[in-house]
């Protein structure tokens, strides 16, 4: 029997910082536990997150969620209200955290290279008066993730420095993920181009009239 174990894995953290290093003693103080004055400018600013979820196996999720910035409800100074829109009802993430409350958001805003992270434990909550709060485009959230924050800093600029990702000369052209061709074929294999042509009409439709 043959196996593949990598001969120069690393296993243990001694092997971790011998390879990576120790961090500055001062870069410990820029993570905090609660949001200070930057972290609330950034995530009033804010259009995008991606939230990241586990299951209590530790099968984990990722999810992207945006709105118009600053759409993340600041409740207080160690808790955010994140709203929920309309989807395609897996709800794997809502689902994990019903089995395991630790949760890790990251932060963006267009044209800055930092990020702000932010850990700590989620629950859901259909209380109607924060679903009416977080309304987006005439409609109340579908329900909203209560996001109790343990530490929260911001995230150095190299990676969207070498990614140029905020450098529009630098963008490929537009592309858009042909899910038509993608599904037609494992709906009904004889569907063809008119079962893609109605995917993709469908598809289109969710996306102007139900945000």
């Amino acid at each position: 029997m043959t196996t593949n174990k990598d001969p120069h894995a690393i296993t243990d953290l001694a092997q971790l910082t011998e390879q990576i290093g120790e961090p500055m003693p001062q870069i410990a103080l820029k993570v905090l536990d609660s949001i200070d004055e930057f972290a609330r400018d950034f995530l009033a600013e804010s259009p995008f997150l991606v939230l990241a979820t586990a299951d209590a196996a530790g099968n984990m999720d990722a999810s992207p969620k945006g709105d118009a910035p600053g759409f993340v409800e600041i409740q207080d100074d160690r808790t955010l209200l994140i709203p929920d829109r309309p989807g395609n009802k897996l709800v794997y993430g809502h689902r994990n955290i019903l089995e395991n409350p630790q949760v890790a958001v990251l932060f963006m805003r267009p044209g800055t290279n930092e990020t702000l992270r932010v850990n700590g434990r989620a629950e859901l909550t259909r209380d109607p008066e924060v679903l009416g709060r977080l309304a987006a485009r005439g409609k109340d959230a579908t329900l909203a993730i209560r996001v109790h924050i343990d530490e929260l800093f911001f995230h150095c600029a190299k990676a969207f420095v070498r990614s140029e990702l905020w450098k529009p000369e630098k963008w490929l052209e537009r592309k858009k993920v042909p899910l038509g061709k993608m599904l037609a074929p494992k709906i009904d294999p004889n569907g063809g181009a008119e079962l893609e042509k109605m995917i993709e009409d469908l598809v289109q439709q969710d996306e102007r009239d139900n945000l």
